[in-house]
């Protein structure tokens, strides 16, 4: 495919809505005072959901008040409401469709924890609404959404904070300064690993197959569904376990891993999108109704340094110390996810050299994004949207890669893994924990992803297919615009 412009793309290859996103008025907020009060909507109460409910509860003191709670499952509603108004003396409003909750003129804030078809929507939607947004991670499902949410961002003066907490942290921040600094030696593979095993069917593992039925009288399915294919209802989305389905879902790589993605990449000085990736896998074990691989490995090549991603759902070894974590291999050693050095990759562990660290004010993450609400700086975010929409797109690339791939035998030598040597290492340590999990190579096969060369300018990359991935098609009216005007 040649390369074309973002909008001459679309328009030619995706159905996607030119502008058909809620008009909304923009209400501009000046810098907001220590006793202003920032009235927050909670939209997606499951798993993380609760998260940000204690986190802005905490900030009662603060002049937070969550206001809506918002999720199409009702049954979710009356728990919340108790754990609020115990909390914080008065109930908020509760409601299925997230635009009632924007309509509201008062509200400053939309916090999304919704599952990750959502995400970048909502991000759109509030920003036209002139709220400020906290998104979960990832904070897209597509590439193209994750530049539209940037541009709404740009466009209505918006703080937009990303869900990757690490970004908060002083001893990542640390790591990656003491990289940037040279002071050990170049940067050679910058390794995310996210060594998850399932436990059983209510998360990662084999998840078994449910029928389609009516979805139960307290679900809105139709706005669960929101910018996803129509579809019937099954038990294996609602709740969580939509993770491992395309429509709604990035697998575990953009779940759990999008977060170690997030640290790999800040580790790169000056990185945002790759020449290119590769990537490979499966969904190995019993047959089941998921659709993300529950093994996979990603390999991004940033020039002087690689990019090494590596997913394990089932039983897995540590590599070098680290399950669900970060290695950092510069020509003298590795820095390890305890944040010290290993010269020439031994045991033996010293300090990182002292280098100036600077974090966003407020500390925790979540008190992070409301320092920065109140004085309307975006530089104040530890994880302004961009960063979050970059490593998002990690996540995607690696996916779209895989999806377009083909099954081949582990038999077969590929030279697309072969004249790699992490990726021959990595292959060569994703066969050995397949062994370990009595899984028999011989009978088996796996996915080779495409290699996709990529343009970071227009975020496109070398194969059409890939790219129909990587920008999504939507249901009116849940549809994003094609561009920002």
């Amino acid at each position: 495919m040649s390369r074309l412009s973002r909008r001459g793309f679309l328009k030619g290859s995706l159905a996607v809505a030119g502008g058909a996103t809620l008009a909304r008025p923009v209400r501009s907020f000046g810098v907001l005072g220590a006793n202003d009060r920032i009235r927050v909507a909670v939209a997606g109460l499951n798993g993380r959901g609760g998260s940000h409910v204690g986190a802005f509860l905490g900030m009662k003191d603060q002049g937070v008040e969550i206001a809506y709670i918002v999720d199409p499952d009702s049954r979710l509603f009356a728990g919340k409401l108790k754990q609020i108004t115990d909390r914080q003396g008065s109930a908020p409003l509760a409601v299925q469709d997230i635009r009632k909750a924007l309509d509201d003129k008062e509200l400053n804030v939309i916090s999304v924890a919704t599952p990750n078809h959502w995400h970048a929507l909502i991000t759109i939607w509030g920003c036209q609404a002139g709220k400020d947004v906290y998104v979960e991670k990832p904070m897209s499902h597509n590439i193209h959404e994750g530049r539209i949410a940037v541009e709404c961002a740009r466009r209505y003066k918006r703080i937009v904070q990303h869900g990757t907490q690490s970004r908060s942290d002083r001893k990542f921040a640390k790591i990656a300064a003491v990289i940037a600094s040279g002071k050990l030696g170049k940067l050679l593979v910058s390794r995310g690993l996210c060594y998850k095993p399932g436990g059983g069917e209510s998360t990662r593992g084999d998840i078994g197959f449910r029928p389609i039925k009516p979805p139960p009288k307290e679900l809105d399915f139709n706005i669960w569904l929101g910018p996803a294919p129509e579809q019937g209802y099954h038990e294996n989305i609602v709740h969580y376990r939509w993770h491992w389905f395309w429509d709604f879902g990035n697998g575990d790589i953009g779940n759990q891993g999008v977060h170690q993605m997030d640290i790999a990449r800040w580790a790169i000085p000056g990185a945002t999108l790759p020449r290119s990736v590769f990537s490979y896998g499966g969904r190995f074990g019993p047959k089941d109704q998921g659709q993300a691989a529950n093994s996979q490995v990603a390999i991004f090549d940033y020039g002087d340094t690689q990019l090494v991603f590596e997913v394990r759902g089932l039983k897995s070894k540590p590599f070098m110390g680290e399950d669900t974590g970060n290695l950092f291999h510069l020509e003298g050693g590795v820095i390890r996810g305890d944040g010290f050095f290993y010269p020439n990759g031994g045991d033996r562990k010293e300090p990182l050299p002292d280098v100036e660290v600077a974090r966003g004010p407020g500390g925790e993450h979540f008190k992070n994004f409301m320092a920065a609400v109140r004085s309307r700086n975006p530089q104040d975010l530890n994880a302004e949207v961009l960063e979050g929409h970059y490593s998002s797109a990690l996540c995607h690339l690696a996916n779209a890669s895989y999806r377009v791939g083909e099954e081949v035998p582990f038999s077969k030598q590929t030279s697309a893994i072969g004249d790699n040597k992490e990726a021959a290492d990595a292959m060569a340590r994703m066969q050995d924990y397949l062994k370990d999990n009595r899984f028999k190579l011989e009978e088996m096969t796996y996915r080779l992803g495409r290699k996709l060369t990529v343009d970071p300018k227009t975020e496109l990359t070398d194969d059409a297919e890939a790219n129909k991935i990587l920008f999504g098609t939507y249901r009116a009216p849940f549809s994003v615009p094609e561009k920002i005007v």
